[in-house]
This record gives structure tokens, C-alpha cells and sequence, in this order.
């Protein structure tokens, strides 16, 4: 008699082939937990043409998010003009979106974990490129600001999926890699829709390069649909009441995840304010400088693109604990030169603040996948919440402080936002990790 042993005994994890997986839907209704355990092996391994596939993939995704999220941000002096209305009445065209997207998380992400997460991210990024070209065609500021809401509802059925479905498909070796090429999509995506609208805008209205970047956000969807592999280790959970209850509440009993919630909070309401009145600063005395130089100044996101997957892999090799503290000094470093005068030295500022999000995001993104050991999509969504929460909140809040005093009061403002992302780090590096999870 002849006996065989089962292949993945035979071979290491590192060379299982997911294209002969079954998918999740595949499996026979009576296959046993054995069966559903093997599968939850089958991770997309780096250098896999899954892996190019589903990274290009996610990549095309958080270009589109971005894009449609932040492209408003160098029209808001203009709005300011058109409209008759002041710096922190004109970041509600962000503020807005930013806050329909956070609340949207708390519905699409256990909307994912029902019904599965591809479906979710393609139908959101569609929805979401269709009213930015309505927001085009509306005469009036109340519809604007109504089509931005919905961009930012449609928007968080990608932000609340995307997390979820590379924790759960990569393999647990390359996630920050995957994770940080993801966020390099965020970070080409916020450049390009405000370089594509800051330079247009002083050629053509602002109506028609609305209509431009949701042209482009339609091709990133298409592609998006076409490429992405399907779910493979996807698990419907019950949309019961209870059990988004019990997920709600396990995540916030545990002693890590909530610091992390936080940490998205802070960090992205400081990005988003630099963001939203650096424009004001460049385009009054002592600068004077043109519409399209601010707008090509979002060339800096190009520093965030290289961190996010540099810092995100050097995040898997020493432990998210151990980097995570350093990018946000990078991120004091980068503000207190934006403090100076000359132009130099705030561009140099921007760029160094830029670096420092982007890894700090990738690096503190990557840590909920593993820290969640249960409802990663529920986890995620708290938090996505969080992150664009802090966008729509410290971003519109900002512009008091802008009011008030000017960039000395936006420092004053971001560095108080800093100083707890630094505390809130510093105490995560000192949590021991969950048993058998590297963080």
C-alpha cells in the first residue's frame, strides 16, 4: 500500500500555489473544520503574480480614494472667493466627505463581513467616481456639498474593506510590504488630485477639473474590478445586532487597539490641517506665490509613497512597536520647519511631514490586521473611523486656529496633535504582544 502525505505537509507554506485553491463559496456546505482550516492557509505569497495582481490592484484603489477625497484641497482659497465665504467654511468641501466616509465605515466594513469584500470595494469605488462627476454639474455651493457627502458615503465601502482584505489574504510575512504599497496609492492618489487640480484650475473652471479627476477615478475602478483576485480566506459573519455588539466591545477591551484608534485620529487630523491652510499661507505676502506652484507643491506626497513601503517593510523585519515612535518625531521634525520663513525650509518641512504620515499610517494600519484576531473587517472600520474622523474634525477646527493666529497658531495646533500621537506611541511600544503575533 502506498501512502501520501497531504501536500502541505510536504512542502513549506512559502510554496502552497493559490491558484489551485478553492475559493470560499467552493467549499461544500459539509466540509469539515479541517477542510476550512487548510484554506485559512492559503496566503498570497510576495512575488506571485496574485501578489503583483492584488498590490496593483489595492494600489489603483487608494489612488482613486485619495484623489476623489483630497483633489478640493487647492480649490478652497478659490471657493473662499467664488462663494464669499471664509477658510474654515470652505474646508467643509473636505470636511464634509471626510466625515460621511467616517461614518460610513461604522456600516460598510460589517456589511463586508457578510456579504464578502470585493464585491463592497467595487461597487463603493464606482458610486464614488459617478457623484464626483454629478458634483461637476451643481449650481449651487449646497449641492456641492451634498454630492461630497455622498462621494465620501460611497468612498468608505474601499476604506473599510481594503485593510481587511490584505490582512486576511497576504501572507502574515509580507503584510506591511502590501499594506504599504496600498497606502502609496493613498499617497499618489492625494498627489494627483491636488497637482491635476491646482494646475487646472488656473486654466479652466473648477466645475470641469472635478470632471477630470472623476473621469480618471472611473478608469482606476474599472481596473480595479478586472485585476483584484477573489476573497480566498473570507469568512461571512452574522450581521445580527449582538454580534456587532460583542465585536464592538472585545475590540475596545482589548489594551491595544484602542491606543491605535487614537493614534489614527491625531495623526491624520494634524496631516489634513497642514494641508488644508498651507495653501492660504503660500498664496498671501510675504509669498504671493501662483495658484499652479501651490499646486505643484503636492509633488511632496512623492516622499510618502517611497516611506509607506520602505518604512512598512522595515516595520515587519524589527516590530511595528519599534518604528512607529520615530516616524512621528519625523513628523515634529517636518512641522517645526514648516515654522520658518523661507521658502526653502518650508517645502523641505512639508516634505519631511509627508514622509513621516505616510509611514506612521502604514505602520499603525498594518498593526490592526494583527492585532484583531477576530471581525478584522469590524476592526478596521473603528479604525478607518477614527482616521478620517480626525480629517474631518482637526481639519475644519484648524481653520480657528488659522483665524486666531495665523500658522504660528496652526503649529501650535498640529503640535498639540503630535505630542499625544508620540505619547499614545510610546505606550504602545510598551504593550507585550499577543501570543504568537510579532508586532
Amino acid at each position: 500500500m502506498i501512502f501520501s502525505l497531504p501536500a502541505r505537509l510536504c512542502f513549506p507554506r512559502s510554496e502552497v500555489k493559490t491558484a489551485v485553491a478553492p475559493l470560499a463559496h467552493e467549499i461544500p456546505p459539509a466540509a469539515g473544520d479541517d477542510t476550512l482550516a487548510e484554506l485559512q492557509d492559503i496566503y498570497i505569497e510576495k512575488g506571485t503574480p496574485a501578489f503583483m495582481r492584488t498590490v496593483l490592484a489595492l494600489f489603483c484603489g487608494g489612488f482613486a480614494t485619495f484623489a476623489l477625497l483630497y483633489c478640493v484641497q487647492p480649490m478652497m482659497p478659490l471657493l473662499s472667493h467664488e462663494y464669499g465665504i471664509n477658510a474654515a467654511q470652505s474646508s467643509l468641501i473636505l470636511s464634509v466627505a471626510t466625515g460621511m466616509l467616517a461614518f460610513g465605515l461604522l456600516i460598510t466594513g460589517p456589511i463586508s463581513d457578510r456579504i464578502g469584500r470585493k464585491p463592497v470595494m467595487v461597487a463603493a469605488l464606482f458610486a464614488a467616481a459617478l457623484c464626483t462627476i454629478a458634483s461637476s454639474m451643481m449650481p449651487s455651493w449646497q449641492g456641492v456639498l451634498l454630492m461630497r457627502a455622498l462621494i465620501g458615503l460611497s468612498l468608505s465601502g474601499l476604506a473599510a474593506v481594503a485593510m481587511t482584505y490584505l490582512s486576511e489574504e497576504i501572507h502574515p510575512q509580507h503584510i506591511g510590504l502590501a499594506m504599504g504599497l496600498y497606502i502609496g496609492g493613498n499617497a499618489i492618489g492625494g498627489m494627483s488630485g491636488r497637482l491635476i487640480t491646482g494646475v487646472l484650475i488656473d486654466f479652466v473652471s473648477w466645475h470641469t477639473a472635478m470632471l477630470v479627476i472623476g473621469g480618471l477615478a472611473l478608469v482606476a475602478a474599472a481596473v480595479f474590478w478586472k485585476i483584484l483576485p477573489e476573497s480566498r480566506n473570507f469568512r461571512a459573519r452574522s450581521l445580527h445586532p449582538r454580534s456587532l455588539l460583542d465585536g464592538f466591545t472585545m475590540h475596545f477591551r482589548d489594551a491595544g487597539l484602542p491606543l491605535l484608534f487614537l493614534e489614527a485620529f491625531v495623526l491624520m487630523g494634524a496631516f489634513v490641517t497642514l494641508f488644508n491652510y498651507i495653501g492660504y499661507r503660500l498664496l498671501a505676502a510675504p509669498y504671493n506665490l501662483d495658484q499652479v506652484f501651490v499646486g505643484l507643491l503636492s509633488v511632496v506626497y512623492l516622499s510618502g509613497i517611497y516611506s509607506s513601503a520602505k518604512i512598512g517593510s522595515l516595520a515587519d523585519k524589527l516590530g511595528r512597536r519599534k518604528v512607529l515612535w520615530a516616524t512621528i518625531a519625523l513628523m515634529f521634525a517636518g512641522l517645526a520647519l514648516t515654522m520658518f520663513t523661507p521658502l526653502l525650509l518650508v517645502i523641505i518641512g512639508m516634505l519631511v511631514f509627508t514622509f513621516g504620515f505616510f509611514a506612521a499610517h502604514s505602520v499603525a494600519s498594518s498593526w490592526i490586521g494583527r492585532r484583531a484576531l477576530t471581525a478584522k473587517g469590524q476592526a478596521s472600520s473603528l479604525y478607518l473611523f477614527s482616521y478620517y474622523a480626525g480629517s474631518s474634525i482637526a481639519g475644519t477646527a484648524g481653520g480657528v486656529f488659522w483665524h486666531l493666529g495665523g500658522w504660528n497658531g496652526i503649529g501650535l495646533f498640529i503640535g498639540a496633535l503630535l505630542l499625544i500621537a508620540l505619547l499614545v506611541a510610546l505606550k504602545l511600544a510598551k504593550l507585550p504582544p499577543l501570543q504568537g503575533v510579532k508586532a
